[in-house]
């Protein structure tokens, strides 16, 4: 989707006071959830509140400019103990979730620019997800990486939920990987040694994503990734959890056996996106899902020939059957392929326009 701020995208101006609004009217969804979303009983420490009331009510993070997390010393927008719609001018649409919308909007008071994701109650209320929201708030609001979208806060009202999002102007990576077909070696490196850190801290505070996938990667203003779907994601002291989830694809097999999992179901995803970064699809894509599931359990897939020495080692190495065998974040992160590439410029990384955000 062409932006009308993509003549700006490659400076701060998109933060400024200056930049045109067009208001626009926040329109009630009539699509459906994209997938079903098995329920989960996990419970969360975020306001049932969501659920009722007419009143809005928020809360909130300081919200500083989008690009915060590299080190622009941004002075911080005010938190407020309650936030409505009225504390912002709704931009154009940025793209369409499964249970609502995303638009460009700007607090009035501070100008600056955020994504506002609007999701309709009654949506939700019919797929049984309540409870993914609140844990995707309570676990992305307490988030701080660069390489993590943040979410600032959140507010509702009788019949919509609003969350307070950091706006990625460069849109959806998925899309970026439809029109390269894939990717080379040096902008696949950049990204997985961006979303190794990003996983590595989000372990470290027993956060478990298990749905890392090209459709929930989004790049900011200097094309930089944000893990951006936190709806799948889990905050275990326990660390192991048996729950069928995610995108069929990325499933690593102890999901599909049925088997406990940990956090090193993120490190087998990882595998499978480096791999669809360099070859264009997922390694174990098939026709069918039975097929698929049957390729994922016996760890049944090939390389094409353009695939280097050094990135079939760090795919290899992910793509274990025994979560145990499955290569450390940290080694992924020193991986000679990865910090030898990581460190070149990618042929074609550079995207003047923004996308959807969604």
């Amino acid at each position: 989707m062409t932006s009308e701020y993509g003549k700006e995208n490659s400076t701060q101006a998109h933060m400024s006071s200056k930049a045109h609004m067009t208001p626009v009217s926040v329109p009630r969804a009539n699509a459906g959830p994209k997938r079903i979303l098995k329920p989960n009983t996990t419970s969360s420490n975020v306001a049932s509140s969501l659920n009722r009331g007419t009143t809005a009510q928020a809360r909130t993070q300081p919200v500083k400019s989008a690009e915060n997390g590299h080190g622009h010393d941004d002075k911080q927008m005010e938190p407020k103990k309650s936030w409505t719609l009225k504390d912002f001018d709704i931009g154009r649409p940025l793209g369409k979730g499964k249970f609502g919308s995303v638009y460009l909007a700007r607090e009035k008071q501070t100008k600056y620019i955020v994504a506002l994701k609007v999701l309709f109650k009654s949506q939700l209320q019919k797929a049984q997800v309540e409870h993914q929201l609140r844990r995707e708030i309570e676990i992305q609001s307490h988030l701080r990486h660069p390489n993590i979208l943040r979410l600032f806060g959140y507010f509702y009202d009788e019949s919509r939920v609003y969350l307070i999002l950091e706006y990625a102007p460069r849109g959806e990576l998925y899309k970026q990987l439809q029109r390269a077909g894939r990717f080379d070696e040096q902008r696949t490196a950049s990204y997985i040694s961006q979303l190794a850190d990003a996983l590595k801290y989000c372990h470290s505070k027993k956060v478990i994503h298990r749905d890392i996938k090209p459709e929930n990667l989004l790049l900011g203003l200097l094309g930089d990734l944000k893990i951006a779907d936190f709806g799948w994601s889990v905050h275990a002291p326990s660390s192991r959890r048996n729950t069928l989830c995610g995108t069929m694809d990325y499933l690593p097999p102890e999901m599909i056996e049925g088997r406990m999992h940990d956090d090193k179901v993120d490190l087998w995803s990882l595998g499978v996106l480096c791999y669809e970064f360099l070859v264009g699809k997922p390694p174990f894509e098939a026709e069918g899902s039975t097929e698929t599931y049957r390729r994922i359990t016996k760890v049944h897939y090939q390389f094409p020939s353009y695939v280097s020495a050094g990135a079939r080692d760090v795919i290899k190495r992910l793509l274990q059957h025994n979560p145990a065998n499955r290569l450390p974040l940290e080694q992924v992160l020193a991986h000679p392929w990865i910090v030898e590439n990581s460190k070149k410029k990618p042929s074609s990384s550079s995207t003047s326009s923004s996308e959807s955000q969604s």
